[in-house]
């Protein structure tokens, strides 16, 4: 069974992606576009408009080329926009690097990426610079004092603005190169065009109810498909003001909204975890929180309403995908029915279906099984990798999500696990988003992952991995879901850490776990 969504499809603009975020430039001005958080270094519409020309300039005076690929290895701040629509505008391709990757991961995406400049920070060099030396790119640009041999970044924005126009294809040119997070394995470029980001950043612009009154934080990583299109071009798109923040530190979160009177948020659950739990959150003003978008990762319903209701906002969830290129279910006023712990139905101009796991038959209401998603902001395919693009795209052009969910009657999604994640417990599933969901509902437990585990007996076990706010002990805690869970749910193995590994986009990295768990299996 296809399922569409209730409200009419959306008429999508057929050219480049710059022209179309910057759309409001002439009636925006002066008003504040970007404002770095730590400092209040602003800049407004006229500054970024004429920048991104600049910059496009700069690099056609360089001898960057249509199709060419640039690397940008920055934190938050709002020089992020100018390359990346920048680049956009000149015909390239931005592959946004995870601010966190060593140097041999950053070998791994310029390589593969076949990148030929690289924009970064003096306090990512040490990385940087072997990586780039070992994969040949061409001209490194810094934001700060440029050490010798690479460029300092104002040299680009040094000329009158006048780019060579570019013919660009919105529906064939690439834009954006991400690389999905890699938590199952090393990661891959998605490949995603003009047409694509715009289709995503448009039809969520119509789900929701923010406009250039509002203001919002952008402390999710621009690298990450979630900031990149939901934060960073969508707030630009809608003349919202966009303050960012290089990392998430909660007490400088809070004071940036309550400085700010910030209105609307989108976060994932660690952060979500954070304002409905930690002490802190009662020092700070946050009445002006609207409203807060949740994504990357599953949020329990009860940790939904407990932010909601500590914060008196409301919360929607929604659901997507880097190779997506944003949302493909939302939670919305503007799409009807919202319930708490869903994800809602499909975005407009969007189908999406359920398959049983093992054979691909299409499944009804009230039936677990994998997500498909088909539209036009899904992805071209993996670079240099015809047979996982194979394997995620099918003839019909529908993409296998790899997460595990169903669709009640009123074609509203939920989300029970990745498909690669599911514990096999003799002759059971155990979905381990269910588990963590219902142990970080305990008022003394600040967070959680489960895992399987090997056991010779039932095949895998489930084990969990748990930090605490006040004392328990390992047993206290297994006692504790026994009572709420059937028998085979029931977590048999639990360790007590200190924090639990995840991908700076919130995703729970499960293969961390897993290879600790190994480990210590092998002795």
């Amino acid at each position: 069974m296809i399922f569409t969504s209730k409200n009419p499809s959306i008429p999508l603009p057929n050219t480049d992606l710059t022209s179309v975020v910057l759309r409001r430039v002439a009636e925006l001005g002066d008003r504040p576009a970007l404002v770095e958080g730590p400092t209040g270094r602003t800049l407004s519409f006229n500054d970024l408009a004429n920048q991104v020309k600049q910059f496009s300039s700069g690099l056609a005076q360089r001898g960057f080329k249509k199709g060419d690929v640039f690397a940008i290895f920055i934190p938050n701040m709002p020089e992020y926009a100018v390359v990346f629509l920048g680049v956009a505008s000149a015909g390239g391709i931005n592959t946004t690097v995870n601010s966190l990757y060593s140097t041999e991961d950053l070998i791994h995406q310029f390589t593969d990426s076949k990148a030929k400049y690289l924009l970064t920070i003096p306090a990512f060099l040490d990385r940087a610079l072997p990586a780039a030396k070992a994969c040949g790119i061409e001209e490194i640009f810094i934001l700060g004092e440029a050490p010798e041999g690479t460029t300092p970044f104002v040299d680009l924005l040094a000329n009158e603005g006048n780019a060579p126009s570019v013919e660009i294809d919105p529906q064939k040119d690439l834009v954006a190169l991400p690389y999905s997070s890699g938590t199952t394995g090393l990661s891959k470029g998605v490949m995603l065009t003009h047409a694509n980001l715009i289709a995503n950043m448009v039809i969520s612009a119509e789900l929701n109810t923010t406009d250039d009154t509002d203001c919002t934080v952008g402390v999710l990583p621009f690298f990450h498909i979630y900031g990149m299109v939901l934060i960073l071009n969508l707030a630009i798109y809608r003349g919202t003001k966009l303050v960012t923040m290089p990392r998430f530190d909660l007490e400088q979160f809070l004071q940036i909204v309550q400085e700010h009177k910030v209105t609307v948020l989108s976060l994932v659950p660690p952060i979500i975890i954070a304002l409905a739990k930690h002490p802190i959150v009662d020092n700070y003003d946050v009445s002006s929180v609207r409203t807060i978008g949740s994504g990357a990762a599953p949020l329990g319903e009860e940790l939904e309403q407990a932010c909601a209701a500590r914060l008196g906002c409301e919360i929607y969830q929604g659901f997507g995908l880097t190779e997506v290129a944003g949302a493909s279910h939302v939670n919305s006023a503007l799409t009807g029915v919202i319930k708490p712990g869903s994800v809602g139905p499909v975005i407009p101009n969007t189908e999406s279906k359920i398959i049983d796991i093992e054979t691909g038959a299409e499944l009804g209401a009230n039936e677990k099984g994998e997500i498909l998603v088909r539209g036009p902001h899904v992805m071209v395919g993996y670079l240099n990798n015809p047979k996982a693009t194979a394997n995620a795209i099918d003839s019909e052009g529908w993409f296998r999500t790899g997460d595990v969910g169903y669709v009640d009657e009123e074609g509203i999604f939920y989300i029970v696990d990745r498909v690669k994640e599911l514990i096999k417990y003799k002759a059971y599933q155990v979905a381990p988003a269910e588990l963590e969901a219902l142990l970080l509902s305990h008022t003394s437990i600040a967070d959680a992952a489960v895992i399987p585990s090997p056991n010779e007996e039932a095949g895998e076990v489930p084990k969990a991995f748990v930090v605490l706010k006040e004392a328990l002990t390992p047993q206290e805690i297994m006692d504790w879901v026994a009572e709420q869970v059937a028998p085979y749910k029931r977590i048999r193995l639990l360790d007590i850490v200190d924090e639990i590994p995840k991908s700076a986009s919130g995703k729970i990295l499960r293969r961390v776990l897993v290879e600790r768990e190994r480990a210590r299996l092998a002795g």
